[in-house]
């Protein structure tokens, strides 16, 4: 009977041990879990920094684009006016030599035409 006893005993010890092991098991995974998801939301929040950083740096180029677009553009047709306002002057500058060569060429006939009559009427 005390052998009996003392085998139920030691059984009764091993199921209580296997008990306790299994819960530090049980335990422990727990706590792995936990820092694996702490883990987890650290690598989250990092990848919402990392958005919400391009996203402020995409609204910052925008609002410098939007400032700077204005003046470029005011830049771009300033260059783009200028070498048309350089060749108007160029085409009037041809123009007006143009006239003066023409008004030099009727100079030109006008007073062979006069030396002509006066040939005609002092021979």
């Amino acid at each position: 009977l005390l052998i009996l006893r003392l085998i139920f005993l030691l059984i009764l010890l091993l199921i209580l041990l296997l008990i306790l092991l299994v819960t530090l098991l049980l335990i422990f995974l727990l706590i792995l879990l936990l820092i694996l998801r702490l883990i987890f939301l650290l690598i989250l929040l990092l990848i919402l920094l990392l958005i919400l950083r391009l996203i402020l740096l995409l609204i910052l180029r925008l609002i410098l684009l939007l400032i700077l677009l204005p003046i470029l553009i005011l830049l771009v047709t300033l260059l783009l006016i200028f070498p048309l306002i350089l060749l108007l002057i160029l085409l009037l500058i041809l123009l007006l030599i143009f006239l003066l060569i023409l008004l030099l060429i009727l100079c030109l006939i006008l007073l062979l035409i006069l030396l002509i009559t006066l040939l005609l009427i002092f021979p």
